[in-house]
């Protein structure tokens, strides 16, 4: 069943490999975006797993946008949430996308490509 970042959800916190699935983003980057990205840092338990709101998964489905959708660099990025300000940001219409509908047009494409063949 595939879920999505923007989902209303029941859940306070998340563990590291659900927002993987939920963000399509592997654990490895979502560690390495801490140490880059330095307001994100999500809360950690008394056994050290990082534990994430649904806010921290905002802001990591924006940084992807920016990153892999807008072309930016590291650097970009984190100067352009900087001027923005990462709640302000979210806020100006820049909410995660609906990964239903893009998984859809991935579908439809590929369909079409398989009747070509």
């Amino acid at each position: 069943m595939a879920s999505d970042a923007s989902a209303p959800n029941t859940k306070l916190y998340y563990r590291i490999g659900e927002v993987s699935r939920l963000t399509g983003v592997k654990p490895y980057v979502l560690r390495y975006w801490e140490s880059e990205f330095r307001w994100m840092s999500p809360q950690k338990s008394r056994s050290k797993q990082r534990l994430y709101r649904q806010k921290d998964i905002d802001t990591i489905v924006l940084i992807k946008r920016l990153l892999y959708k807008e072309g930016y660099t590291i650097k970009g990025a984190r100067q352009r949430l900087k001027e923005l300000g990462v709640g302000k940001a979210l806020e100006n219409g820049a909410r995660p996308i609906d990964l239903r509908d893009e998984y859809r047009r991935i579908r439809d494409e590929l369909t079409a490509i398989r009747g070509m063949l």
